[in-house]
């Protein structure tokens, strides 16, 4: 098929490469623009899709908008693509882009519609102690992920972060929409279930905070769900960030946030954690017996 992708992080990139070993014709991809990077934020930066792109000799169009361009728009629809294949774009597509490809546009959405529509699927699954997620191939409409999926894909969360996740559903995801691609006519638009309909609302930075009201068990899915970058306590004026954790349960229960004993285990709601894998800011990942050994946090601390 002649295609228009459109994908802005490594989420996006799997499906790139999938399409182009698939041998179909990619005309053009879409990307969101350079941001400055680095440690100093000075350098622009292309996204994972802008470059694997390049590498790959595509044209890459940055658009900053198609409902305030419509120069954008006449130049999309002048490709006169079969589909257009949307992963995680980030830009709103207004119905003059979405009816632009003769079929439309097909979205690669990281959850089971219609369980977590909208920015976040992935952290909200695992935030909600779901015990399984999975990626749709969606024909996307107007609304937010509202529209027929014409194929989908399961896998268990069973104790996964944010990254492996993502990093699984983005393969399982490419393989699904070259399948679609491969027999469009035997893959029908099968509308999603009117119940069951949540939203999984952008991630805020507040909410990578570690929240020790919460029981263990919330702790740790916080830990998993915010991994990258990765959920933070404060200690000593230094955020030290958690990667891992497992849960505990001491006999006797403590002040929340309370470090318990020498290997950094802390009290919450109900339950503790116990973390595994920690950062300190500018540092590399360290075992938290490791981090304890430069930089000591004794019992009877509140974090």
């Amino acid at each position: 098929m002649r295609i228009i992708f459109m994908g802005t992080p490594d989420f996006a990139v799997p499906t790139l490469n999938a399409l182009v070993e698939a041998g179909h014709d990619v005309v053009a991809a879409y990307s969101q623009p350079p941001r400055p990077g680095g440690r100093r934020g000075k350098a622009l930066t292309p996204s994972p899709v802008h470059a694997r792109a390049e590498e790959l000799g595509i044209e890459v169009r940055t658009p900053l908008s198609f409902k305030k361009d419509p120069d954008a728009v006449a130049a999309f629809a002048a490709l006169n693509a079969d589909v257009a294949v949307v992963a995680a774009y980030g830009l709103i597509l207004p119905l003059s882009v979405l009816d632009a490809p003769r079929l439309g546009c097909l979205n690669v959405h990281g959850s089971l519609l219609p369980r977590w529509r909208g920015a976040a699927p992935i952290q909200r699954a695992i935030l909600a102690g779901d015990a399984e997620t999975g990626v749709g191939i969606m024909q996307m409409e107007a609304g937010l992920d509202t529209g027929p999926v014409r194929l989908e894909g399961r896998t268990p969360i069973d104790g996964k972060a944010a990254g492996e996740l993502t990093a699984e559903l983005a393969e399982l995801g490419a393989r699904l929409m070259v399948e679609v691609l491969g027999d469009f006519d035997g893959h029908p638009a099968v509308a999603q279930p009117e119940d069951g309909v949540t939203y999984a609302a952008k991630i805020d930075k507040a909410e990578t905070r570690l929240n020790f009201d919460q029981p263990a068990e919330a702790v740790e899915r916080q830990i998993r769900a915010f991994n990258p970058p990765g959920a933070w306590f404060e200690h000593a004026g230094e955020r030290i960030r958690v990667l891992a954790a497992t849960v505990r349960h001491p006999d006797e229960s403590t002040a929340r946030g309370v470090v318990l004993d020498g290997e950094l285990t802390i009290a919450c709601a109900s339950g503790a954690i116990c973390p595994t894998r920690v950062q300190r800011a500018g540092r590399g990942i360290v075992t938290t017996r490791e981090l304890l050994n430069g930089f000591p946090i004794p019992p009877g601390t509140q974090l």
